[in-house]
């Protein structure tokens, strides 16, 4: 059986979580304090915040941003339901649009079309983990029309005076846009340390601050770390000093700290992070290139252009000319070989959620296009080459089962 994203698990893990529980602290502590600032350090952002999920910090950063009801944030349609769950779970609207032609990334062109007086943020995702064309959405959000357009609300507002963009990067830790570390590119940049994420903690992940230079980041990662705690203005580290015990709750916060087990896990994970993931991953999915390059039936992802670099989070193989039903059956013909691989992702409009609220997949004719002949296949740490060429016969042969050629 050859899984599709099993987290690297060894014995430098096992040591620092063990580590970790004989330390005393296995909730917020030293551990996860650290993890922020390798994090920043890493990324080049201007802090960091660790959370319980991914999600969790970037549903914080919306209510830090003081986005709610009558207010619209653009995202992609094709991406994963956590993106529009948290401008739902605002009060906000989700406005979507369509995929930039041949790219799993939204489009700017559609981002610009979209923006209205009521837009108060963007939210690109960084599909797999290849960076959306920042400079062409920085350049719509702080355009003329964009600021005259924009009404703020409440003081963070004011003082960004335009729409802002925080970034779904979940897939992206590591990946470069123009030479520059995602985490420093966007306003706010979320990164996933799930399971089967590049760098994972189990579950949780980070939220990188990179507003403009007259924010306040100590002020909003005091917000943020104090609303990860129900509101509570001290965690259990700041209460341990002596006479520390007294705290206050400013506002009715959520519960969505990170624990120094999780921390324990990446702080290994990051230090080998360059050395190690990094480069076999890149060459795991070198390998996938070169075995299926050159035959006009399967198209092949983007990884680099220029300094523009991704994470090697996944490898999305298109195959050209298929049905969506089509592809089902291929990945059940892998299926049949132990061979697990998967779709990233069914595109929000076919999901019942948001079909509930009005969106529809037929006005998303790129990301279905997209969506309907992909297949994820298994990129992780561990795996062999003898394992990759195994993964390449399957597919070969499951397209030619299917369609009669491959």
């Amino acid at each position: 059986m050859i899984p599709f994203s099993p987290p690297r698990i060894d014995d430098k893990i096992v040591d620092e979580v063990s580590a970790a529980l004989r330390s005393g602290w296995i909730t917020t502590g030293p551990r996860t304090k650290r993890f922020e600032r390798e994090i920043a350090a890493y990324t080049h952002a201007k802090k960091s915040v660790c959370f319980g999920s991914a999600t969790a910090g970037l549903e914080l950063a919306l209510r830090w941003l003081g986005i709610g009801p009558g207010d619209e944030v653009i995202i992609p349609a094709y991406t994963y339901c956590a993106t529009a769950n948290v401008v739902l779970h605002c009060g906000a609207r989700p406005v979507m649009v369509d995929c930039a032609p041949g790219s799993f990334n939204m489009d700017p062109a559609q981002v610009a079309a979209a923006m209205s007086a009521r837009t108060k943020a963007v939210i690109p995702v960084d599909i797999a983990g290849y960076p959306c064309d920042y400079d062409a959405l920085r350049a719509i959000v702080e355009s003329p029309e964009a600021a005259r357009a924009f009404r703020p609300s409440g003081k963070i507002q004011e003082a960004l005076g335009r729409p802002a963009l925080f970034a779904d990067s979940a897939h992206g830790f590591g990946a470069r846009y123009k030479g520059k570390m995602l985490g420093s590119v966007a306003d706010g940049t979320g990164f996933s340390f799930h399971a089967v994420k590049n760098l994972t903690t189990a579950e949780g992940g980070a939220l990188c601050l990179n507003l403009p230079d007259h924010f306040d980041h100590e002020a909003a990662y005091a917000w943020l770390t104090t609303m990860s705690l129900h509101g509570q203005n001290k965690d259990a580290l700041a209460k341990t000093k002596k006479g520390g015990w007294r705290y206050d709750v400013i506002a009715p916060g959520y519960k969505c700290n990170m624990t120094d087990i999780q921390a324990a896990i990446g702080l290994v994970e990051l230090e080998r992070y360059e050395k190690e993931t990094l480069p076999r991953r890149k060459a795991v999915c070198m390998r996938y290139n070169q075995a299926f390059s050159g035959r006009e039936d399967y198209l092949l992802p983007a990884f680099s252009e220029g300094e523009t670099e991704g994470s090697y989070h996944l490898y999305q193989l298109r195959i050209d000319g298929i049905t969506e039903d089509e592809r089902d059956a291929v990945i059940a013909a892998i299926a049949e070989r132990d061979i697990a691989v998967n779709v990233h992702f069914i595109p929000l409009p076919m999901l019942t959620a948001y079909k509930a609220v009005g969106a529809r997949i037929s006005d998303y004719p790129v990301a279905y296009s997209m969506y309907a002949n992909e297949i994820s296949l298994p990129v992780y740490y561990d795996l062999t080459d003898a394992q990759i060429d195994e993964v390449v016969r399957a597919v070969s042969a499951a397209v030619k089962k299917v369609t009669g050629r491959g």
